[in-house]
């Protein structure tokens, strides 16, 4: 994780919401800066690999943190 990336906490949020604040979170940033989600829903997970691949935003990287999954996810455009 960058040590500039803005971190955004979306545990207890159910779906599809993870993917709607990630989404307005991922404005907030410039092209090539990256953001930091945390979520604990079972469903975020895949969703936000969904919606990565149809915004064609990258996640760099996904960690299991036991309680919640951290994903680490990069502006493209």
């Amino acid at each position: 994780m960058s040590e500039e990336a803005k971190v955004f906490d979306f545990r207890g949020l159910q779906c599809p919401m993870p993917v709607f604040e990630t989404n307005k979170a991922i404005k907030q940033i410039n092209v090539g800066e990256e953001i930091v989600v945390m979520v604990n829903d079972p469903a975020a997970k895949p969703d936000l690999e969904a919606w990565s691949k149809r915004t064609g935003h990258s996640i760099m990287n996904i960690e299991d943190k036991g309680e919640y999954i951290q994903l680490t996810i990069k502006r493209s455009h």
